[in-house]
């Protein structure tokens, strides 16, 4: 097969300079506890192997993720930093967790159970951290059903054969909310986590490592170690290490988004009065209009739900609104402000620009977290990376 060079067609720009900047900042607002970097999600979208290298050299003492597949691949880049699996793993892979050193999240008995089992059977041991449910309601020890047995369940889920408990964790439902019932709601959360672990200590199984702030909590609440030994106390930081709050509610000055989603145009028309551009025949020309087609689609993570006007590209510095519905591969913009667009300029369709969306704006316009927009840029999208402005690696899955 014809190798070919990389293509400017659609790329993500993942800035590795607002990365390195982005942790520091974290790491300043946590002090000196250690951070364990989430990069769960190809990390958000920015792409986990190059993420997490730049995290592990800026000091990360931990790499998070969701899934066991996601953990090998960061090994088989050769990152030999501890790294903790968030969700489930299938028991089947105990010695696979064992012989990678990754450490698996334990949030049920029967889960331990079968963890235990398997383990056991392959003769190996396998780290888990305790997940506790103190109010998110998905995994985990349930807390405030029974405390006692939550507890106890933990205590027995410790001892079985197979697993070594080396850690302690939660995770905030509404941290990042403002109001004073999710402030209190968090509290709560906080204090019985803390409760949990004097009952593990207790008892004689105190956790090597406890961690409940999540970005959020590590932004309003870098002094929630408070109540638990702070040398043993570790941040969870997700998506601010990528350069955006948690949400509105939270102030995160100095953040710098590391991705800028990029374009080229295509083609440039000028359509006549009566004229109709894309799908359905959403817009129609009442006037002149200059429009350029841009090599971009939904299914490249550009949401369709910015038709018709909702999204603005920056073309040459003008925002550029969009004309008609975004199709799969390609969409249309209004460049009637900017009549020198020609075939093959760049189009900036968020990030890195001042005149056009960010994810911010997106997920606002789209209903919506940045989150979402950030994770859904799609795997045929390379991720060119730069530093000083310029571009260091390329990693475009469709081109290997």
């Amino acid at each position: 097969m014809d190798e070919i060079p990389f293509e400017r067609h659609v790329w993500a720009e993942i800035d590795l300079d607002a990365l390195r900047h982005n942790f520091r900042l974290t790491q300043q607002q946590a002090g000196e506890m250690p951070l364990c970097a989430v990069v769960k999600a190809d990390a958000y979208g920015h792409g986990a192997i190059r993420c997490a290298r730049v995290f592990a050299q800026e000091g990360a003492a931990w790499l998070a993720v969701s899934r066991l597949t996601e953990a090998l691949e960061l090994r088989r880049a050769g990152l030999g930093l501890p790294i903790l699996i968030l969700g489930r793993t299938d028991p089947r892979f105990a010695g696979v967790l064992a012989r990678q050193r990754i450490t698996q999240c334990c949030y049920s008995l029967p889960y331990a159970l079968a963890l235990s089992e398997r383990a056991s059977a392959a003769g190996v041991q396998v780290d888990i951290h305790l997940k506790a449910d103190t109010g998110m309601g998905r995994i985990g020890f349930a807390l405030r059903s029974s405390f006692d047995t939550a507890i106890q369940e933990m205590l027995t889920a410790a001892g079985l054969p197979g697993l070594r408990m080396t850690g302690l964790f939660q995770h905030f439902s509404a941290a990042d909310e403002a109001g004073a019932d999710s402030a209190a709601y968090t509290a709560a959360q906080h204090a019985l986590f803390v409760r949990a672990f004097e009952a593990l200590r207790a008892a004689g199984r105190e956790p090597a490592l406890v961690h409940c702030d999540n970005s959020a909590g590590t932004l309003l609440h870098p002094d929630w170690p408070a109540g638990l030994p702070r040398t043993r106390c570790m941040g969870r930081p997700g998506i601010i290490l990528y350069g955006y709050p948690p949400s509105s509610d939270v102030p995160c000055p100095g953040l710098r988004p590391a991705m800028a989603m990029k374009t080229v145009v295509s083609m440039v028309k000028e359509l006549q009065p009566g004229q109709s551009a894309s799908y359905g025949r959403r817009f129609t020309a009442k006037a002149p209009t200059l429009a350029a087609t841009l090599c971009a689609g939904y299914a490249d993570g550009y949401p369709r739900l910015l038709s018709e006007g909702k999204g603005v590209v920056d073309i040459h510095g003008v925002p550029c609104p969009v004309l008609g519905r975004v199709c799969m591969d390609q969409m249309l913009v209004d460049v009637s402000g900017v009549p020198s667009t020609a075939e093959g300029d760049e189009a900036v369709l968020w990030g890195g620009c001042t005149a056009g969306d960010t994810a911010e704006s997106i997920a606002r316009k789209t209903g919506t977290i940045s989150y979402e927009v950030l994770c859904g840029v799609a795997r045929r999208v390379p991720r060119v990376y730069v530093q000083e402005g310029r571009p260091l690696y390329i990693d475009d899955h469709l081109n290997v």
